[in-house]
């Protein structure tokens, strides 16, 4: 197939978090527990939503498939991650690591997506109540849901095709714990500077895209907040958006600090610590924040252990 990859590398070696031996055991215990806390919590709150009906809501809907999507992300680095860390030969075959790249891109993309389509809904619920389910119906969400993961499926094909397109000669060493396409760009043997420009300017196009969505459903939520005249309401009205406003700033603080930083500043070792905490920790920490700072999945839980205590 002519233009397509013609590569003499067989197989990409990682160099992972830290080549320090003294430490591949004392992280992969602690990533076992993360990726364990991520399964069980992101599980767990899809399982609540679907089984109590005062959760089946549009928030709580886009919520649960804000999970899906921190099961898929996280399941894509981490067993080979924790295997890798067991293993002397940390290594991925071309395929994988193209596999993996593309389905790394896939669930970012869809999370960003998803993340400013929750942030739409809460400017639904306050600024216009009285049409919210009018305006949020089931089949707008699940068109939403939609056209979350059909954008992360058309960026992510994108870039994998261009990769398919470059030759891989050597060298083959991924100073990363992951694949990814910008390291990958690297290692080519082909020119991809057209490949690199295009990754800067759907990244750019993605960011501006959702940033906007976030920051004016926030703004009309805020002037809306600012119309309420008691302090209590104020702050009851607001609460119902911290769990989703703790979210964006951490998945978006540790992107950008990963991504945006200063040639002069720029640390790789910083940079894979930054990259553990978006891909790994944050598909960790948001159904605890959902949970811990939302009172209906609060109530709902203690709802379902008082039936299965009372069933038992």
């Amino acid at each position: 197939m002519a233009g397509w990859n013609h590569t003499g590398v067989k197989e990409f070696l990682l160099v992972g978090l830290t080549e320090n031996p003294n430490l591949q055991i004392p992280l992969f215990l602690l990533f076992t527990f993360i990726y364990f806390i991520t399964l069980v919590g992101n599980w767990g709150m899809i399982a609540l939503i679907w089984l109590n009906a005062q959760l089946h809501t549009p928030m709580y809907f886009l919520l649960s498939n804000l999970s899906f999507c921190d099961i898929c992300y996280s399941t894509v680095f981490a067993p080979k991650m924790l295997v890798n860390f067991l293993s002397k030969h940390k290594s991925s075959t071309f395929t994988g690591c193209v596999l993996q790249s593309f389905f790394f891109a896939v669930y970012v993309t869809t999370e960003v997506i998803l993340l400013s389509m929750m942030a739409y809904d809460r400017y639904v619920a306050i600024a216009k109540p009285l049409l919210y389910t009018v305006i949020m119906t089931q089949r707008v969400c699940i068109q939403m849901v939609l056209a979350s993961y059909l954008g992360g499926f058309i960026n992510s094909l994108t870039h994998t095709i261009g990769v398919l397109k470059l030759d891989f000669c050597g060298p083959n060493i991924v100073n990363h714990f992951f694949c990814d396409f910008p390291p990958l760009l690297k290692l080519s043997c082909s020119d991809a500077h057209n490949n690199e420009m295009l990754v800067l300017i759907l990244s750019g196009v993605i960011a501006v895209f959702t940033i906007t969505i976030i920051m004016v459903s926030y703004i009309h939520i805020i002037i809306s907040i600012q119309k309420i005249r008691s302090s209590e309401g104020r702050f009851k009205t607001f609460s119902t958006c911290a769990s989703h406003l703790t979210a964006v700033t951490l998945f978006y603080g540790s992107g950008t600090f990963s991504y945006i930083q200063p040639s002069s500043q720029y640390s790789l070792e910083q940079e894979k610590v930054s990259a553990v905490f978006y891909t790994l920790v944050i598909p960790m920490l948001n159904p605890l924040i959902y949970s811990l700072r939302n009172k209906d999945v609060k109530d709902a839980a203690k709802k379902s252990i008082w039936r299965k205590r009372i069933s038992a």
